[in-house]
């Protein structure tokens, strides 16, 4: 059973998301939060595996909760919820520790899928809207990026551009001409050597290094 705590302020969406959630067996609503703050509360309480966390809420808003709310002993995975797809707030979020985003008006099966997604270690973004995410908001080359990608072996730099471009396992396999069993293992080895946690974060860092450009495949 995947336990989910939902937070959004506004009572009747939180509503419709409970009911979509509660409707497949896998799946449980264990908590609720309207607010940032009781969101962060709630995550050290009930220890949910995964928080769906809307972005703009009044106090503290959904980025600073993920912040939070990601650092805790329980370490539960975020998948933020934006109004827009170029959402303001979603690169701070990603940067923040959030898995992905996701529109509040996807369907409902998107949803679901999110959720299972990221429980099993896995981001919900897609790397062709982190790309187009990227081309809007990303800042300059980043020193603390720049350093991170240095201690990286050649083949896994070629990974995480491979990556950041949108390229899957089985696609960064072809390239390369090695077996998508060997792609994981460079893709494990360099989330871990960056000190991040899934795919979401690596494009981010890809591009704050500058080993890709915005516009560029």
């Amino acid at each position: 059973m995947i336990r989910v705590l939902l937070v959004e302020d506004q009572v009747l969406v939180r509503a419709g998301f409970r009911m979509v959630i509660e409707s497949q067996d896998d799946l449980a609503v264990v908590g609720e939060a309207g607010d940032g703050l009781s969101a962060v509360r709630e995550a050290e309480r009930l220890g949910p595996d995964v928080v769906v966390m809307d972005v703009r809420m009044p106090g503290m808003d959904g980025v600073e909760a993920t912040r939070r709310t990601v650092a805790l002993e329980c370490s539960p995975r975020v998948i933020m919820l934006t109004t827009y797809d170029l959402d303001e707030y979603a690169l701070a979020a990603i940067r923040a520790g959030a898995s992905g985003f996701l529109l509040k008006d996807a369907p409902p099966e998107e949803m679901l899928a999110a959720i299972r997604t990221v429980h099993a270690g896995d981001a919900v973004l897609a790397a062709s809207t982190t790309r187009r995410l990227l081309e809007h908001l990303a800042p300059g080359e980043d020193a603390a990026a720049v350093r991170a990608v240095a201690a990286l072996t050649d083949r896994e730099r070629e990974v995480l551009i491979a990556i950041a471009r949108g390229r899957s396992n089985a696609e960064i396999a072809q390239h390369l001409t090695v077996s998508p069993g060997t792609v994981k293992t460079h893709v494990s080895n360099l989330l871990a050597k960056l000190g991040i946690r899934d795919r979401v974060q690596a494009v981010v860092v890809a591009y704050e290094a500058g080993l890709v450009r915005p516009g560029h495949r």
